[in-house]
């Protein structure tokens, strides 16, 4: 289900930029529309949440389990909007829903013991110094709220994952197409830690999650 519904989305993706890179051959030859102070950017996206957690799995006492954590990554479509503060100066807010299978590996053993969706949005305040070139990069900061919901328990393990907030770095740039369309590439960096309790905390973890968010997609301005 979720090849299929990633290779739903890459279709999406790459009919919309076919589309909106075809505009001249149906007689809508125009410039690229500007953009400045008050213009909203919606971006259909399909976006890839990649964790890099690695973390050890321990005992309520603390002795080391020989297992670590291993959490998969998942493709998903998702909604970006950008909206411009200043000329040079916009925010992001990005929204979609991804899921996940953790596992404990270590040694002989490699057991799936959870699976979750994560709502992660995330907010940046990006610096856009070329805003109306033809290839218009940006950078950002922001921040992100973890919001694990869904979860379901695997091969009679029973998990229990922390939300919180973390930190986000962003880097992307906006390839401005005629009139109202753009082709966007975006990746991010988030820092975020969740403390995992495995059957009622026998069994625990500080997972450093730390995902990167890499997305590509199709924008319209307005």
């Amino acid at each position: 289900m979720k090849t299929a519904a990633a290779l739903l989305a890459a279709a999406s993706v790459l009919t919309l930029a076919s589309a909106a890179s075809a505009q001249n051959s149906w007689g809508m030859d125009a410039a690229p529309e500007p953009v400045g102070k008050g213009t909203l950017i919606v971006t259909a996206r399909m976006t890839g949440v990649l964790p890099q957690a690695d973390d050890a799995i321990v005992t309520a006492a603390g002795a080391d389990s020989g297992l670590k954590v291993d959490v998969g990554d998942d493709w998903m479509p998702t909604l970006g909007f950008t909206y411009f503060v200043a000329d040079h100066w916009a925010v992001e807010a990005i929204l979609g829903a991804t899921q996940h299978e953790v596992r404990a590996r270590g040694g002989t053993t490699d057991v799936a013991v959870h699976e979750t969706w994560v709502l992660p949005p995330i907010v940046t305040l990006q610096y856009r110094p070329a805003p109306n070139a033809t290839i218009s990069p940006y950078v950002g900061a922001g921040a992100s709220y973890m919001a694990f919901f869904k979860g379901k328990d695997k091969n009679g393990f029973d998990v229990d994952l922390d939300n919180g907030f973390g930190v986000a770095l962003q880097a992307g740039a906006d390839w401005n197409l005629s009139g109202p369309w753009t082709v966007n590439l975006d990746a991010k960096k988030v820092w975020f830690d969740t403390d995992a309790r495995i059957n009622g905390g026998a069994l625990k973890s500080n997972v450093s999650l730390d995902p990167w968010v890499v997305s590509v997609g199709v924008g319209r301005k307005f």
